[in-house]
Order: C-alpha cells, then structure tokens, then sequence
C-alpha cells in the first residue's frame, strides 16, 4: 500500500467516524422524552413508597387500639415518622394540577396544615372539645371526609378544620406539644377503656378511620401513576413533551419558594410574638418539622437529578433535567449545582427542633430560605433555557 492510499484512508475512516457520531447524538427533544419518561417512573416509585408505609401505619395503629399501651403506641409514632420520608419528597409533584392537587385531588385529605386541633379531640383546659367529644357525631370514612376543612365562620377557620390526614393522626399520637424539650406526649391510656380523657373508643375508631382514609387516597394517586394509569399516559403519551417539563418545572419551583420557603419557613418567625409562632410549624406535635423541610427538598432535587432512591434502597434514575441542561447551557447548569449544594448545607444546618429553632435560630432559618428562593429563580432561568415557558 503506498504512502497515499494509507492517508486516503485515514481521511475516509477519520469522516466516517465524524458522521456516525453525529448520526448517533441523540436530539434535545429525545433527551427530553427520556426525562418526562424517568420523572414519571420517579413519581410511581415514591407515591408507591408512600402507600406502603401508611398501609404498615395502618396496621400498625389497628393493633394498638385493638389493645393499647405504651409500646404500641410508640411503634405508632415510628410508623408515622418512616411515612412521613417518602410522602416528604413527593410534594415536588405538586402545584400543576395533577392527580394529586387537581379538581378531584385528595392533597386537601391527605396533608392539609396547620390544623386546629380543638376540631379533633380535647385540649388544654377545653376536655369536653372537638369532634371525638361530641358524641352526636358519626365517626365514619365519608363523615369525617365530610368534615375535613369544612365550618368555620370565615374561609380562613374552614382551612384549618382539619379532620384527616398525617397531621389529624400525628395529633391523635402525640398530642399538643408544650414541651420545648421534645414533642407532644399525650399518654396511651387516651385509648385505654376507664382511662384518661374521656370517649377513648370513640377517639380509637377515629384514629382507625383516618388511617384508612389515608391509604386510599395514596392508592388513588398511586394508581394514576402507575405504568398503566390514565393520568401517566397522558403525561407521557398525549402532552407535548415542552408542556410536561413545564409542569414539572411549576412544581419543583413553586415548592421551594412559595410552599417551603415562604409557608412552611417565614411565616412561622414572621409571627411577632414567638410563643405563637409554633402554630404555623408543619408537624408540630411530634418535632418533625425539621424532617419534613428536609425530605421536601430532597423531592426537588431528586427530579432535577432523575433520581429516586426508594425505602428498600434501590435506585430509580434515567436521563435527569441537570442532564439536559448542562447540555444546552453548561454555565447555567453549573450554577444551579452550586445552589443545590449551598441550600442543602443551610437546611441541614437548622438544628431541631424546628418549634425551637424559630425563636432561637432564625438566622438559620432565614439563610435557607432564601437559598430556597434562589434556586426557585434558577430553575426558572432553566427552564427558560430549554425554551419552557
């Protein structure tokens, strides 16, 4: 072979190379098919994560009413926390109408706060209150459906007549917290027949009841998720992919500013007078605020990253947003890698718990909210990076 036809070769192989790499690149708009597609199966993942935990609160909570006492009601409260992980994260699937919050969505039923616990069960100087002690009251599923945000002389009291959902339950475990020490510590003879309070079947049965609501309304949404649900078909199949990410977008911004930072993190030090700020904490009765602030984040970060790891440890992950991203505008990409790991260091450095932190730390609490509302405007500025309005 001569010194010719060897660089003619090389020439022709090195161009055929070129081409097939160029051929194989997949297209921004198959990149982004692939991310609504890993998004929906995270959505699956975790929903399903969620039911399964509060089928275990469930059966966890029918056996200390069948036979209370101390022990099982402590394995209640355990049950509740782990429940309380996967659910955390999937409010990022929030705030665009899907089956979790659109017209027919249980959202309302399943974590509504902050809750007037004088609606439920007895308090503090006030034994004979709430729906448990009013004996004229049916306690059934469709009843207390009924009642959940419903009376109330003003829009404002309706929201907080709140008679389902983790945070009716997590009352109903822990009871009022005045303790600055740790969480409410309502005793388990509150369900002990002769025991303390008054109407301890009745306060039982409505503790069986709501946990019963709470698994259907997961298993509602779960199956809309589900490969073969109606609402993931469409999200997948029948949006245009620019309008799914759009969704996925409002959620994942809506949460970590408005929700997170401004609701569930503001308002609470904004009250003037610090003895009533604990009233605008999201799970005030058992400390675990500080929990749900973390997991809410993480549901954020985990759609952006397309990954998702589930309560038995394994991983669902596929083509991710930062992905993308990085893709069509690496400097913006970058930049919200920085966020990510700025907001995360500042949640976690808010020291539990929560109901103490906001009147002794709230310069904590202020820095990770408005690392919250910084990585809200970047991810919008993605978004508009990739041409999603």
């Amino acid at each position: 072979m001569t010194k010719f036809t060897t660089r003619c070769l090389i020439v022709v192989c090195t161009l055929l190379a070129f081409s097939c790499k160029k051929d194989d690149e997949p297209s921004t708009e198959s990149l982004e098919k692939e991310v609504v597609s890993n998004y929906a199966a995270i959505v699956y993942a975790s929903y399903e994560d969620s039911y399964n935990t509060a089928v275990t609160l469930q059966q966890k909570i029918n056996a200390f009413v069948a036979a209370p006492s101390a022990a099982g009601l402590e394995e209640c409260k355990a049950a509740w926390k782990a429940a309380r992980i996967p659910y955390g994260q999937t409010e990022a699937y929030r705030f665009y109408g899907g089956p979790i919050d659109d017209a027919n969505g249980p959202e309302g039923l399943i974590n509504s706060w902050p809750l007037d616990e004088v609606y439920i069960d007895y308090v503090k100087d006030m034994p004979d209150a709430g729906i448990i002690n009013n004996i004229k009251i049916e306690i059934t599923k469709a009843k207390l459906d009924s009642l959940n945000q419903a009376g109330g002389d003003t829009d404002e009291q309706s929201e907080v007549n709140v008679a389902t959902g983790y945070h009716a339950i997590e009352f109903l475990l822990w009871g009022q917290d005045f303790n600055a020490n740790g969480p409410g510590d309502r005793p388990y003879t509150d369900y002990v027949t002769g025991g303390t309070a008054k109407n301890q079947a009745r306060r039982g049965q409505y503790l069986k009841v709501i946990a019963e609501l709470l698994v259907e309304d997961l298993a509602y949404v779960k199956d809309l998720w589900a490969e073969d649900g109606a609402y993931r078909k469409t999200f997948t199949s029948q949006m245009t992919v620019k309008t799914a990410l759009s969704d996925v977008f409002t959620g994942l911004s809506e949460l970590s500013n408005d929700e997170l930072a401004g609701e569930r993190m503001l308002v609470a030090i904004s009250e003037e007078d610090p003895t009533k700020r604990q009233e605008h904490e999201h799970s005030c009765f058992s400390d675990n605020t500080h929990i749900d602030i973390q997991m809410n984040f993480k549901g954020v970060k985990n759609v952006y990253y397309g990954t998702y790891t589930r309560v038995d440890g394994t991983v669902v992950q596929g083509r991710s947003i930062a992905e993308v991203l990085a893709k069509q505008d690496k400097e913006r990409a970058s930049a919200l890698d920085a966020t990510f790991t700025a907001t995360e260091t500042k949640i976690l450095a808010i020291p539990a718990p929560f109901d103490q932190a906001i009147i002794n730390n709230v310069d904590k609490i202020q820095a990770a909210a408005a690392s919250l509302k910084t990585l809200s405007e970047e991810l919008l500025d993605g978004a508009f990076a990739l041409g999603i309005n």
